[in-house]
C-alpha cells in the first residue's frame, strides 16, 4: 500500500517544486533574460506576477513578441490605459449580492474560493479584483456565498472562478464539494481554470478525486488554452485525466493582438483542443475593456473576419463562438460574424463559408 501513496506524493512535490523555481514576486524578474526592460519592474510592483517554471520553459527568449511571453511577462504598456478602460470591465461588483459570489444570470451564480492563481496572466479581465484581493481560501469566508446559493433555488450552475480553484489543495477542494453537494437544486459544477495550462501537474488524481466528490453533480471543467504551444505533453495528460474522470471538458480561449489574432494559430488551437485534447472550444472572447491590456485588444471587425475565415476551413465541432462580455454587467453577446447577405420577405440570400452567394426561399405554410 505504500508505493500509492509515493507516487501521489512524487506527483505533488513535481507541481510544488515548478512553483518554487519559477517567479513569484517582481524581484524575480531580474532572473529573466529581460530584466533591464525599461519599466518592467515598475509594473511588476504594481501588479502581482506569478509564473511557473515550466510555462517559463515555453517561452522563445530570443523573440521579443514570443506570444507565450506576451501572456505571462509584464510589459510596461500595462501602465497606459485608455479614457474607456474600466476597472471591473464586466460587472461583477454590480451583480455581487454577498461576497465572493455573483449572480447576473438567472439560473447560474459564480463562486470565488480563492483569488489566488497559478498564473497572473497579463491579459486577465479581473487583472485588478485579483490584483486587490490578497484573500486565499476560507470557509468561513465563503458561508454567506454558500448560504445564498442554498437559499436562491432557482440556480442550476455553480461555476467556481476567482482567482483559480485548482489552485486549491485537495482537502479545501473536497470539503468545497462536499458543501456543494449538500445544495439539492444545483444540477452541475463548473469550474473556470487556467491550471491546466499553467501548472498541468497540478492535476493529479488526489485532486480529480476531490473534484469529483460523491458523483451525485455533473462536472464541467473549462479550460483556458490561448495558443496551440501551450497544449505540451504535461497539458494533454491534465486534460486526460479531466476527461478520464467523467467530466465534460470546454475552452474559453480570449482574442488577443500578437498572440493568436492569426487564422493559422487559431485554426491549430481549435483543432489541436479537439483532437488532442478532448476539449470543446466553447468561447472565443473579445478582449474585454480592463485597464492597461490595450496592447492585447483587436478590433471586433478584426475577430469577425477570422471567424468568417474559420468557418468551412475547420470543423464546426472546432469553433467557438466569438463574444463580447457587454460592460457594466449586461452579460455575453455573440458578435458574429453573421452569413446573411440579404432579405427581402421570406427570400433570403446567404454568403457561403467559401465566398459566394445562395438565395433562399422559406416555404411555410399559411
Amino acid at each position: 500500500m505504500q508505493q500509492p501513496n509515493s507516487d501521489a506524493e512524487s506527483e505533488d512535490e513535481r507541481w510544488r517544486a515548478d512553483l518554487r523555481a519559477g517567479i513569484s514576486r517582481a524581484s524575480d524578474l531580474r532572473r529573466l533574460p529581460i530584466a533591464n526592460e525599461h519599466g518592467l519592474n515598475e509594473v511588476g510592483q504594481r501588479f502581482k506576477v506569478r509564473v511557473p517554471q515550466s510555462y517559463l520553459d515555453k517561452i522563445d527568449w530570443q523573440d521579443p513578441d514570443d506570444p507565450i511571453r506576451r501572456q505571462a511577462v509584464p510589459s510596461p504598456l500595462e501602465l497606459e490605459s485608455l479614457p474607456g478602460e474600466r476597472p471591473d470591465p464586466i460587472g461583477d461588483a454590480a451583480h455581487s449580492p454577498v461576497p465572493r459570489l455573483t449572480h447576473r444570470y438567472p439560473t447560474r451564480a459564480l463562486l470565488y474560493p480563492t483569488y489566488v492563481c497559478s498564473m497572473y496572466c497579463r491579459h486577465c479581465f479581473r487583472k485588478e479584483s485579483i490584483n486587490d484581493e490578497a484573500a486565499g481560501f476560507s470557509m468561513a469566508a465563503l458561508e454567506p456565498a454558500l448560504a445564498y446559493l442554498a437559499e436562491h433555488t432557482e440556480l442550476r450552475e455553480v461555476i467556481l472562478t476567482g482567482g483559480d480553484p485548482l489552485t486549491l489543495s485537495d482537502v479545501q477542494l473536497e470539503a468545497l464539494r462536499s458543501r456543494l453537494d449538500a445544495i439539492e437544486h444545483l444540477s452541475l459544477l463548473r469550474v473556470h481554470t487556467r491550471v491546466p495550462v499553467t501548472l498541468p501537474t497540478r492535476v493529479t488524481p488526489g485532486l480529480v478525486a476531490a473534484l469529483r466528490g460523491d458523483g451525485s453533480r455533473m462536472v464541467c471543467v473549462v479550460t483556458h488554452f490561448n495558443h496551440p504551444r501551450e497544449l505540451d505533453d504535461d497539458a494533454l495528460t491534465a486534460c486526460r485525466r479531466l476527461r478520464e474522470a467523467g467530466f465534460m471538458l470546454l475552452n474559453q480561449s480570449v482574442l488577443l493582438r500578437g498572440v493568436n489574432d492569426e487564422v493559422e494559430v487559431l485554426a491549430e488551437l481549435f483543432e489541436k483542443l479537439v483532437y488532442r485534447a478532448g476539449a470543446k472550444p466553447y468561447y472565443l472572447h473579445h478582449c474585454d475593456l480592463t485597464r492597461g491590456v490595450s496592447h492585447f485588444r483587436t478590433s471586433i471587425d478584426r475577430g469577425r473576419e477570422l471567424m468568417a475565415a474559420l468557418r468551412g476551413r475547420i470543423s464546426g465541432l472546432c469553433l467557438p463562438e466569438y463574444v463580447l462580455d457587454l460592460p457594466g454587467g449586461d452579460g455575453k453577446v455573440p458578435i458574429g460574424p453573421s452569413f446573411v447577405h440579404a432579405r427581402d420577405g421570406q427570400r433570403w440570400c446567404f454568403s457561403t463559408w467559401a465566398g459566394g452567394l445562395h438565395h433562399y426561399e422559406e416555404q411555410l405554410r399559411p
